[in-house]
């Protein structure tokens, strides 16, 4: 039983320990004025948003040689991997995929992802009342900080 006790309390360090690493990563990347640095949506890496009945379906396009800071996901969803091979830096270490591939990504997570090749990136979110309002739908699956998603797991 105290070894269970151990590897959750050490769990729960590194945990804090890449939250932190990742906070300070991509303040730095914000705070930035280099130009390669890209903020938010753009033609760099493209976002197109797809509906069909009851499903969101956000797609990315990461050229080959670009980094993602993901954002923190409020719920457990789907990704797939449609085209390319990554490697991904969470609190688990360094992982590599190579499309096609899929997982689930469990809520409250955010990674650091570069492209080894061109990427295709295809996040899958439940959409019950079918919404098509991009800023409500990001309001619902998504937090800007590990601070936001915490009051959000408070108020479940």
């Amino acid at each position: 039983m105290e070894n269970n006790i151990e590897k959750q309390t050490s769990t729960e360090i590194d945990n804090l320990e890449w939250r932190h690493k990742i906070e300070t990563l991509e303040n730095a990347l914000l705070n930035s004025d280099d130009t390669r640095i890209v903020k938010g949506n753009s033609d760099t890496f493209p976002l197109k948003h797809s509906f069909s009945n009851g499903i969101y379906n956000r797609e990315i396009l990461v050229k080959k040689g670009g980094f993602v800071i993901g954002k923190i996901h409020k719920h457990d969803h789907t990704w797939f991997l449609l085209q390319g091979e990554i490697m991904v830096g969470g609190p688990e270490g360094e992982e590599y995929f190579t499309a096609p591939y899929y997982a689930v990504a469990k809520a409250g997570t955010k990674r650091v992802v570069y492209a080894l090749e061109d990427c295709i990136f295809v996040n899958v979110h439940p959409n019950p009342n079918n919404n098509t309002n991009i800023e409500e739908l990001e309001n619902e699956y998504v937090c800007d900080s590990y601070n936001s998603y915490e009051k959000f797991k408070l108020l479940k």
